[in-house]
């Protein structure tokens, strides 16, 4: 009796794909280095290329190359200590992007293809100069709509969301979106807190993927919908390498590291001299998070939760009382998993 017809097909041989030639990659390395000097958050720019705009620039990165570093990180720091003269402390890989640049841009297309390592490196106040090759810029003067110090930045207000609402509009609505892919609007909700939903300070990368599908960011010729930008948004200066692409998106992807380490890891002191005082911590907590803290709340807040302690001297200033010095406890690591200052998040 002859087998059954599924029987005898699953004895024929099965297909195998023709074995795909290896494709050649490059491995690029991109360091955000990040500081806090005085009460400004800054990054560390290098140049690009000689056809900047005013403010423009690149983050420090350079090619990996097997045969000189031993590992990914020795390569990062060797192209830091080359472009900059910083010598790194604690680093932590942030994202890993392919061709960080469009496949339509020719002028930064790149053969083989550039797989870039992406790494955010905190440093202290005393390595933020600019005698060393690199300089300090504000990160908010690249993504403004981030900065929530003295309350809601104007930009979002008036120029912002009224073009994000239009773009997520009945006119531009997606007919054909995949099910399990966010439209617009519901992205819109999620990233910028629309329909009273909270601002969520971590959401730094998706706030600026929106404002560059938009065309309010990147490129200045035109928006996604082949429109052109509005005439009345300044451009932030573009952070972009030629072979390794959008810095921004790196630059994006640290701060939303760093803000959420902040609440949950002792990283702030990774950003502060060895001895300072509350205020001067509450304000560098404050420039990295966005939102104004209470001073009150903030002190219970790090001496309750046992992440510092005095050092028993005092920092004398002028027409006011001395300000008491303190220094990172470092035993707060043995006694919690999560010692971070753990900020309430959301804002309206």
């Amino acid at each position: 009796m002859d087998p059954p017809a599924h029987y005898v097909e699953s004895m024929l041989p099965a297909r195998v794909p023709p074995a795909r030639a290896a494709e050649p990659i490059s491995v690029g390395l991109n360091a955000a280095i990040l500081a806090v000097r005085g009460d400004e958050p800054m990054v560390a720019v290098v140049p690009a290329s000689r056809r900047e705009r005013e403010g423009d620039g690149a983050l420090p990165c350079g090619p990996f190359s097997p045969r000189q570093h031993k590992t990914l990180e020795a390569g990062l720091r060797f192209w830091v200590r080359q472009q900059t003269g910083i010598e790194l402390g604690h680093t932590r890989q942030v994202c890993t992007l392919v061709d960080c640049h469009g496949p339509d841009d020719r002028e930064m297309a790149s053969d083989p293809p550039v797989v870039s390592v992406c790494y955010l490196a905190p440093v202290r106040p005393a390595q933020c100069n600019d005698q060393d090759g690199a300089v300090w810029r504000s990160w908010y003067a690249y993504f403004p709509w981030e900065d929530w110090r003295r309350g809601k930045p104007r930009c979002l207000t008036e120029i912002i969301e009224p073009h994000l609402e239009a773009w997520t509009g009945p006119a531009h609505c997606e007919a054909r979106v995949p099910r399990e892919a966010l439209n617009r609007t519901q992205r819109l909700r999620i990233a910028f807190a629309r329909d009273a939903a909270a601002w969520d300070e971590e959401k730094v990368l998706e706030r600026y993927e929106l404002l560059l599908e938009a065309g309010l960011v990147g490129e200045p010729a035109e928006n996604g919908d082949g429109g052109h930008v509005l005439a009345e948004w300044r451009q932030p200066p573009r952070l972009c390498h030629p072979l390794l692409g959008d810095h921004a998106r790196v630059l994006a992807s640290a701060i939303g590291e760093l803000r959420r380490s902040v609440k949950c890891e002792p990283v702030i002191f990774e950003l502060m001299p060895d001895v300072f005082t509350l205020f001067e911590l509450q304000k560098t907590v404050e420039a990295i998070l966005g939102p104004h803290l209470h001073k009150q709340n903030f002190r219970r807040l790090v001496e309750g939760g046992g992440l510092v302690e005095p050092t028993g001297e005092h920092r004398f200033r002028t027409g006011g009382r001395p300000a008491r010095l303190y220094r990172f406890r470092s035993d707060v690591l043995l006694e919690r998993l999560a010692p971070g200052v753990r900020i309430k998040a959301g804002r309206g």
